[in-house]
This record gives C-alpha cells, sequence and structure tokens, in this order.
C-alpha cells in the first residue's frame, strides 16, 4: 500500500449515530449549542432595544460618543465617515454638544481620533467641541474610559446599526445612560461581514459585562469633555 492510500484509508469520517437514542442526544446537544451560541445576542437586544432612536428623535444629551471604523490612507472609512456625518448633524441640531471620538491610536503612524476630529472640522464642528481617546481599542475600552477617564454620565452614542446594540449593552454595563443612534447602510459584503462579525463578538460582550475587566490602557482622570463643555 503506497503513502496516500494509508493516508487516506486511515481519514476520519464523522458518522450519524447508528440508534434512535444516539440520533436524538445528537439533536439535543446540537440545539443547546446553538441556544447557548445565541444567547449573548439575545441578551444584547434585552439590554438595548428600547434604548434605539433615531437622528431626528434621539434626546439631547451633552454628549455623543463616536466608535472608530478603521482608516484608509489616514483617512476615516467610509463606514467610518457615515458615523462622523451622523455625530456633526447632531451637533448641528443641538442635540448634542460635544463630540467624544474614540479610536486606536496603538501605533504612532495609525491615529484613528485625530482623523476623526478633522474630518469633523472639515464639516463644520468647531475644534474646542471635539475630544480625542486615543485608547478605544475596543467597545469596552471606549465605554468604560468615556465613564471612568473622561467622567461621561450621559451619552448619545453614533456606530453602524450592526453594532449600536453591542455599544448601548456594554456602555450601560459601564454604567452610563446611553441613547443608540445606529447608522443605516446599504447590505453590502462589508455589512454582511459586520454582521457576521456582531455574532462573534456578542460572546466577548456578555463576558465583558458580567466580568468587567479592565480597559487595556486606564491612566489617568482627562478633564477634556469638562472644559468643552464649559466653553
Amino acid at each position: 500500500m503506497g503513502f496516500r492510500q494509508g493516508v487516506r484509508s486511515v481519514r476520519w469520517r464523522p458518522r450519524w449515530p447508528a440508534t434512535r437514542r444516539g440520533r436524538r442526544r445528537l439533536v439535543r446537544g446540537v440545539m443547546v449549542g446553538c441556544v447557548l451560541a445565541l444567547t449573548p445576542a439575545t441578551w444584547m437586544h434585552m439590554v438595548a432595544d428600547d434604548r434605539l432612536r433615531t437622528a431626528a428623535d434621539v434626546p439631547a444629551r451633552d454628549v455623543a460618543v463616536v466608535f472608530g471604523a478603521g482608516l484608509w490612507k489616514g483617512r476615516p472609512t467610509p463606514y467610518l465617515a457615515h458615523r462622523l456625518d451622523t455625530a456633526a448633524a447632531l451637533y448641528r441640531d443641538g442635540r448634542v454638544r460635544v463630540l467624544l471620538v474614540t479610536g486606536d491610536n496603538g501605533r504612532p503612524e495609525y491615529d484613528e481620533p485625530d482623523a476623526m476630529r478633522a474630518y469633523l472640522r472639515e464639516r463644520g464642528v468647531p475644534d474646542g467641541r471635539i475630544v480625542s481617546d486615543y485608547a478605544g481599542f475596543d467597545t469596552w475600552d471606549s465605554c468604560v474610559r468615556a465613564k471612568r477617564i473622561f467622567g461621561v454620565d450621559r451619552a448619545v452614542l453614533v456606530t453602524q446599526g450592526f453594532h449600536i446594540r453591542r455599544a448601548v449593552a456594554l456602555c450601560r454595563a459601564a454604567d452610563i445612560d446611553v441613547y443608540g443612534v445606529g447608522v443605516d447602510e446599504p447590505h453590502d459584503s462589508v455589512w454582511y461581514w459586520g454582521g457576521a462579525r456582531e455574532l462573534a463578538a456578542a460572546g466577548k460582550a456578555a463576558l465583558d459585562a458580567t466580568f468587567e475587566p479592565e480597559p487595556t490602557f486606564l491612566g489617568r482622570r482627562e478633564t477634556g469633555v469638562t472644559e468643552a463643555l464649559g466653553r
């Protein structure tokens, strides 16, 4: 017998249980697995659904938190630009007074918050009304830092629709009174990828809300939001 034939002959193949009892156990196991997989997403819907609003009817808050969504050649990606456009509209409409932009600046050549600030300034938001969080490495970190570093107790959250429930659930777990504005997007490949990613991220979100880990970087208290509101 040749080597290839030997490998083929010992290759494992899944088998359907031979007995009715075995098949029932398999089906039950699959059903339990599905329930466990969907539990975090169900939790997010329960916590967040009554806090979702549109840009036209969201209650006024002093602060809007805008989550990063990547850069392309140093500029906001289209999805991030849409978040920033919505946040700028909320500011112009008087629904928020200060924009806290939170994103990744973990390496010198990649600076989401400064790119977000520049984009907002181009759209008429005064620089003094923009506050940057350079250590918003994920949604949980951004929520915890908004509360503990920037002193945000009440806020409007701005992100895409597929992410807004997770953002609301985690910021509420971080003890911030929030409403969420989900930005609509066409259902393109990026949108479907984002929705699929949320299913996986829901599990981590549930763990973060339960165990409340320290963010990647906490640091000292910052007064940027308080100073911006005092202007």
